[in-house]
């Protein structure tokens, strides 16, 4: 099931005071836990992390950085790295993990494609991140707008690689080959979570079908990086993880990452344990064993950070594995 929650058809209610989210108002709460040291991050202060920020208002775009309350915003911003969360800052799901906006969104911004495409070349960045909200409203999902995005990007800084984190597109038929035939570098898309918490964790989405869609990007261009990443600590057992390795393995899947849940408010999924570094580094040694080539586990991974030194190491290492 698909939640679509209306917030648009208020005129006495500015944007700015709508909800976050809606859905979640009349739930219990849950207490937000204390996190355990090692996963403490510094408030941003670097003249770097302005300017990044600059930047982005300046080109009114929208960052998953902020949107999601990535705990890594001021290591990213501060080295001038930037996720860009394109098709509007409100989702039509209603994830209980996810801190963006739930509601109906407003239209596409047909200047968004060339106004990342001038941060990113702004920036003078590398690697580009371009992810987005869910767009169930739209009949390719968004696809067609990811595409010019692209597009725009590789007009403009033809040397920047280009990473996508999609949507799962889900009843949403040709929107993988929109994508595809765009050429990203990298085609990310995240389980998030194991079959057996999507029911209560991520309700709008259907896990065999995230599983296959990242399968298909492989069969419609088998050089393509595909990339997926999960959350732990969401009530997992450790053989559950073990199993979506395989799965993804299956599916040829090249980049794993894995980071700790974090709780956004107290209307939100528990945490329902910190898993400590050295269980992270052992998903890390057998994700390794089963045959990614590349995979990033710990505390504060995330799917976007560090990712274009990420993607140098996933070239790196599909070189080596061909012998060149």
């Amino acid at each position: 099931m698909v939640t679509i929650v209306d917030t648009l058809n208020r005129p006495q209610q500015p944007a700015e005071a709508r909800p976050r989210h809606p859905e979640k108002a009349h739930r219990p709460d849950n207490p937000v836990q204390r996190k355990p040291k090692w996963i403490r991050v510094k408030a941003p202060t670097s003249p770097v992390y302005r300017e990044t920020q600059d930047v982005v208002r300046d080109n009114n775009l929208v960052t998953v950085c902020e949107e999601a309350g990535c705990p890594n915003i001021g290591e990213c911003w501060s080295k001038k790295h930037a996720s860009f969360m394109i098709l509007g800052d409100t989702c039509t799901r209603a994830c209980a993990f996810c801190n963006v906006r739930t509601g109906m969104p407003g239209p596409v911004d047909p200047k968004e494609p060339q106004g990342v495409a001038d941060a990113v070349a702004t920036m003078g960045l590398e690697h580009v991140v371009i992810t987005s909200v869910d767009r169930d409203d739209l009949d390719d999902g968004g696809a067609t707008h990811f595409a010019d995005v692209i597009r725009a990007i590789r007009k403009t800084s033809p040397a920047t690689t280009v990473e996508v984190l999609t949507p799962d597109f889900l009843r949403k038929d040709g929107a993988v080959e929109i994508v595809v035939e765009a050429r990203p570098d990298v085609f990310n898309h995240n389980l998030e979570t194991v079959p057996s918490k999507y029911l209560t964790v991520r309700p709008g989405a259907r896990y065999f079908h995230s599983i296959r869609l990242l399968q298909k990007v492989k069969e419609l261009d088998p050089e393509m990086f595909t990339k997926s990443g999960i959350m732990v600590g969401l009530g997992e057992v450790r053989n559950e993880v073990l199993q979506l390795m395989d799965d993804l393995r299956a599916a040829d899947v090249d980049f794993l990452t894995i980071g700790q849940y974090l709780q956004p408010s107290k209307k939100h999924h528990p945490v329902i344990d910190f898993v400590t570094p050295e269980a992270f580094q052992g998903y890390e040694r057998i994700a390794y064993a089963k045959g990614f080539l590349k995979v990033s586990a710990s505390p504060l991974t995330r799917s976007s950070h560090h990712a274009g030194e990420d993607f140098a190491d996933l070239r790196a290492a599909r070189k080596a594995k061909l012998g060149h």
